[in-house]
């Protein structure tokens, strides 16, 4: 009886591995993420605050959807993309963001050319590591290729 629990249990988890490995297919704004240059389409000096602005909004929802929209000095970029919008709307030289971290809320103010670079950079680079870590995932799978 022992042995053919054994046997249901991996055979088991073997087409459940198998299933989430071929169910890993990225969606289409993900492979257009992937072919983006980051310098080139998050540069706010060349395409302006809006341009850039409109590229992290793009990408962003993608981001959560997908669970890895990234976090740096405990703020989300979905806050970094709020705080913008209401900056470039009142042509504000900074902007000043709120955020929660151990109950309390606390601020911090950045330059307007410097949080629009940094929200557009998380939006793409975020959706390109998803692709660059299926890449590499099944690169260190034993017997793939990879020394």
């Amino acid at each position: 009886m022992r042995k053919i629990n054994r046997l249901v249990t991996v055979l088991g988890l073997g087409t459940a591995l198998l299933v989430l490995a071929n169910a890993e297919e990225v969606t289409p704004i993900v492979k257009e993420a992937s072919k983006l240059d980051v310098k080139k389409v998050c540069d706010v000096k060349t395409n302006g605050l809006e341009k850039v602005l409109a590229v992290a909004k793009k990408y962003n929802p993608e981001a959560i959807k997908l669970g890895v929209e990234f976090k740096r000095l405990g703020i989300r970029n979905s806050v970094y993309i709020k705080g913008l919008e209401k900056a470039i709307k009142a042509k504000k030289p900074e902007v000043t963001l709120s955020y929660k971290k151990k109950g309390k809320v606390k601020k911090k103010t950045f330059k307007t050319d410097y949080a629009t670079w940094r929200a557009c950079t998380f939006a793409v680079r975020s959706l390109q590591q998803v692709k660059e870590a299926q890449k590499d995932y099944h690169l260190a799978i034993p017997g793939d290729g990879l020394k």
